[in-house]
C-alpha cells in the first residue's frame, strides 16, 4: 500500500523503519567484500525477499539495497557503469513489495557515503559529490522510491552535497549519521549540532538523526541529544542490534528481541519519529519491536540511567554529552 513519508510522521504516531541489509544478507549467502548492489540482477528474490521478510515483521519505512550505489562506490568493482541499472532495479523490486503490502510502506532509496574524503583532505569536490549522488538519486527516483534516505554520514560537506542532489531532483530526504567515535562521527560532528547542518539550504530534511555506529544504548542517547537541541524536529533512530564483538571470524551483535524491543519502547518515549534497525537487526528483532510499540503505554522521557539500566552500559564515555543552550534552536517540523 503506497505511502509518503510527510503522511506517516503527520499522524505524530512512532514509525517503525526496516533493519539490516548487509547482515541479513550474508545469512543466505552474500560473501564478504561482495558488493551487494550486483545481487539486485544477479538475487532478485533474496532482495525481494529481505523487503518482504520486514514488511511482513511490521515496517512502514523499507530502505533499498543501494547504500553502496554511488559511482565511487562501485568503482571499487568494476561497476560504475552500472548505477542507473543496479539501484533502479533495488527500487523496483521494493516498490513491487510496498504497493503489495496489506498496510502503508515508504519506500526509501538508500544513499551512503562514497568512501572519498573531500577537499582539500582529500580529491572529492563539492561538484563532484553532488553529481555522484545525482546520478543515484535520478535512478532511485526511476525506480519508483518515495523519498531519499541519506545514512552513515560522517562529514557535514558530504551531508549538504547529498542533501543538495536531493534537492535538485525535487525529492523529499532524510539524513542520518553513524555516531561512534566517543559519540561523535568519525568527522567530529555531535549528535546535537546535526541540526545545524542543513541550515541555507532551499529545503529541509523530512526527519534527521543517528544510525549503526556501536550499539542501541548510545544510539538512544545521541537521539535524546538530538531532541534537546532542536524540539519538534522529528528525529531518526536506527540503532545496531546491540553491540558488535568477533566470534572467531564472524562479527555477532549482542541484542536480543526483548533489547530491541525495550530500545524501540525508550526511543518512543524519548519522542524518536522513526524508529528502526541498523547492522544485526533481522526481521525477528523487528518483529519485536513492531509488537513493543503497538502494546507500549507511554512513559517518562528517558533519562541515562533509564537508559543503561533498560537497554545496557554505553560502548562511548562522551555519547551522554548535552548540547550548549546556544544549540538550541526554534523546531524545523512542519505539517
Amino acid at each position: 500500500m503506497r505511502t509518503n513519508l510527510a503522511d506517516l510522521l503527520a499522524t505524530g504516531e512512532p514509525i517503525l523503519a526496516d533493519g539490516a541489509t548487509g547482515t541479513n544478507l550474508f545469512q543466505v549467502g552474500l560473501e564478504s567484500g561482495y558488493p551487494p548492489e550486483l545481487w539486485n540482477v544477479e538475487h532478485p528474490d533474496r532482495i525481494r525477499s529481505l523487503y518482504q521478510s520486514f514488511v511482513d515483521a511490521g515496517a512502514q519505512i523499507i530502505l533499498t539495497n543501494t547504500f553502496g550505489g554511488t559511482r565511487n562506490r562501485l568503482a571499487l568493482h568494476g561497476s560504475q557503469d552500472r548505477v542507473a541499472e543496479l539501484v533502479s532495479a533495488a527500487a523496483r523490486l521494493a516498490r513491487e513489495v510496498a504497493d503489495a503490502a496489506p498496510h502503508p510502506v515508504v519506500v526509501a532509496g538508500s544513499v551512503g557515503p562514497t568512501g572519498e574524503l573531500f577537499d582539500p583532505i582529500g580529491p572529492l569536490t563539492h561538484d563532484a559529490a553532488v553529481a555522484s549522488f545525482r546520478e543515484q538519486i535520478d535512478a532511485l527516483v526511476d525506480g519508483g522510491v518515495d523519498v531519499i534516505w541519506i545514512e552513515t554520514m560522517s562529514a557535514i560537506d558530504e551531508i549538504r552535497a547529498a542533501a543538495t542532489a536531493a534537492i535538485d531532483a525535487n525529492v523529499p530526504y532524510t539524513a542520518t549519521c553513524s555516531f561512534d567515535s566517543a559519540g561523535r562521527t568519525m568527522m567530529g560532528l555531535a549528535p546535537a549540532d546535526l541540526h545545524s547542518v542543513f541550515d541555507g539550504l532551499a529545503v529541509a530534511p523530512l526527519a534527521y538523526g543517528g544510525n549503526c555506529g556501536v550499539g542501541a544504548s548510545d544510539l538512544l542517547m545521541a537521539a535524546i541529544s538530538m531532541t534537546d537541541a532542536a524540539p519538534g524536529d522529528r528525529i531518526v533512530a536506527k540503532a545496531n542490534c546491540g553491540v558488535p564483538r568477533f566470534v572467531g571470524t564472524e562479527i555477532v551483535y549482542s541484542g536480543t528481541e526483548a533489547l530491541m524491543g525495550e530500545y524501540a519502547r525508550l526511543a518512543a518515549d524519548a519522542g524518536v519519529a522513526i524508529i528502526g534497525g541498523c547492522c544485526g537487526t533481522s526481521p525477528s528483532h523487528l518483529a519485536a519491536m513492531r509488537a513493543a510499540l503497538d502494546q507500549r503505554v507511554p512513559g517518562p522521557r528517558p533519562d541515562l540511567d533509564r537508559v543503561v539500566a533498560t537497554a545496557g552500559p554505553l560502548t562511548n564515555a562522551l555519547a551522554t554529552d548535552e548540547p550548549a543552550p546556544s544549540n538550541r534552536r526554534p523546531s524545523r517540523r512542519r505539517g
